[in-house]
């Protein structure tokens, strides 16, 4: 079973729940994980700046972090995402999308980050684009704010 949980300052967002659940719930089944407790927090910029610096010790802003709370190699998928709401915003003007479609795009790769892709490398980088992409056209994203 795929749990997903969500935590929102309704101050910057107010997304719909039960989709964001869902395109979640779709990124896990699609990669072979039928089973996950994962939690999705929507925040502003400080409380991503922190954490970047507490465990990476890079001092920027991001848009997105993500925790695997549970070894990679197991199959249940236990972690956190954390979403930066203010970032994901800026991101949607620089790369002239909609909202909707960023925050989506930065849904699925907090997910993907969970099952282990990683964006570090610019080969890496460019399988994790082409993830993102692939679900962006053949998931419902779409009106999830």
């Amino acid at each position: 079973m795929i749990n997903v949980q969500i935590e929102i300052n309704s101050k910057i967002v107010d997304p719909k729940i039960n989709q964001i659940s869902r395109l979640v719930s779709e990124v896990m089944k699609s990669e072979g994980r039928a089973d996950a407790e994962i939690l999705l927090i929507f925040t502003k910029d400080n409380v991503l700046s922190d954490l970047k610096k507490k465990y990476f010790n890079q001092d920027h802003f991001t848009d997105v972090i993500a925790f695997r709370l549970n070894d990679y190699n197991e199959n249940k998928v236990e972690g956190e995402v954390y979403i930066s709401v203010p970032q994901v915003e800026k991101n949607a003007k620089k790369y002239d999308q909609s909202f909707d479609k960023e925050l989506a795009r930065i849904i699925i790769h907090g997910s993907l980050h969970l099952l282990d892709y990683k964006d570090g490398l610019p080969d890496e980088k460019l399988q994790m684009t082409k993830k993102e992409d692939h679900y962006l056209n053949t998931l419902i994203w779409k009106n999830i704010v």
